[in-house]
């Protein structure tokens, strides 16, 4: 028996918590871009980064494990079909990690971070599909006009928004994989909602972690795998060595990447959690303005009126799926959403 649901505070709570561990995590693809600026290589090794930072996870739980005491409880006992099911997630989360690292290695941080922000999309057909999500008028809205954004980024792409020396055929390489990679991990935010849906007497934030930790070993497997058959580990000292950052800083954005992603990422699974899949997308698209001034300021990249078309139709697509979310409930958070009852470890 677990404890008592949470109050509707708690779960607040939570959800803050998740936000602020969202918005740490937003540097990640600029360190995943400034790896790639600055002389890196490994495509490998760049997705490893996006999903490596795993054993942090094992701090909170350590915290958790000695705060309910020897007789407190252990890990979280998983039926073999939820744990086969997240390790499957984690698999696909591994290949998403590679296709992201394709597209940040040849495409602009403004111009993958519009792409990426079509996942509102991909999880509003999926959530459909998957977890019964009911469509509105303002979210098949939201849906076409954030396809409509990516729609104008395709068309006639100039040269300047194009990295120096690269061809017009690495750039469609990039953008194809960079909405790959958004349709992919879209997938995984309302399977992830459905298996949390199946158990969700059982589920409490302890059992979050443990899955994000367990998604996030089974994808680094993967990029593991990736790694020793491309013969990425012997190349890292080199471009480490070989780095415009120097050797130091080299390891620092990579050790500091991890981080981030998994900050990022815990934030989103546990978003998903406390709601739903289409809340945490919705949340991944409140971030787009944050990430295309960043990329402007950091990188100084190009940002023409293409871009500012394509960013005004996300943003129009964001506030048209709110404004629909909002006209069926007085709170934040949608009604059709499952609000799972999370626990939290008795201290």
């Amino acid at each position: 028996m677990g404890l008592p649901p949470l109050p509707d505070g708690r779960k607040w709570g939570l959800l803050v918590v998740n936000f602020i561990l969202t918005i740490l995590g937003a540097a990640a693809p600029f360190l995943l871009r400034l790896y790639f600026l600055r002389g890196g290589r490994s495509l490998w090794l760049s997705s490893l980064v996006q999903v490596g930072g795993w054993p942090l996870l094992l701090i909170p739980l350590a915290v958790s494990f000695l705060r309910r005491g020897p007789g407190g409880g252990g890990a979280t006992l998983m039926s073999f079909s939820f744990a086969a099911t997240f390790a499957g997630i984690g698999v696909l989360i591994g290949v998403d990690s590679y296709m992201y690292a394709v597209s940040s290695s040849l495409l602009p941080a403004s111009t993958n971070s519009i792409l990426s922000s079509t996942q509102l999309a991909f999880v509003a057909v999926f959530s459909f599909l998957i977890v019964r999500q009911r469509f509105t008028a303002c979210s098949t809205n939201a849906v076409v006009v954030l396809t409509l954004g990516a729609a104008v980024l395709a068309v006639q792409a100039p040269a300047g928004d194009r990295p120096a020396g690269e061809s017009t055929s690495k750039y469609a390489v990039g953008f194809a994989t960079s909405l790959g990679a958004a349709a992919l991990y879209a997938l995984t935010l309302p399977l992830t909602e459905l298996m949390y849906r199946k158990f969700r007497e059982e589920v409490t934030y302890r059992m979050v972690v443990e899955v994000q930790l367990l998604v996030s070993a089974l994808a680094s497997a993967v990029c593991i795998v990736g790694m020793l058959v491309n013969g990425d580990f012997q190349a890292v000292g080199r471009e480490a060595r070989e780095s415009e950052m120097g050797e130091a800083k080299f390891y620092v954005v990579l050790v500091g990447g991890a981080a981030a992603w998994q900050a990022f990422s815990l934030g989103l699974m546990g978003t998903v959690a406390c709601s739903s899949s289409l809340f945490a997308s919705v949340v991944l698209a409140l971030l787009l303005p944050v990430s295309e001034i960043a990329a402007v300021l950091l990188f100084h990249e190009r940002f023409d009126g293409r871009k500012g078309v394509a960013l005004a139709l996300s943003l129009w697509g964001f506030a048209s799926f709110c404004y629909g979310e909002l006209t069926l409930s007085h709170h934040l958070l949608p009604r059709t959403s499952s609000l799972l009852e999370l626990e939290l470890p008795a201290p």
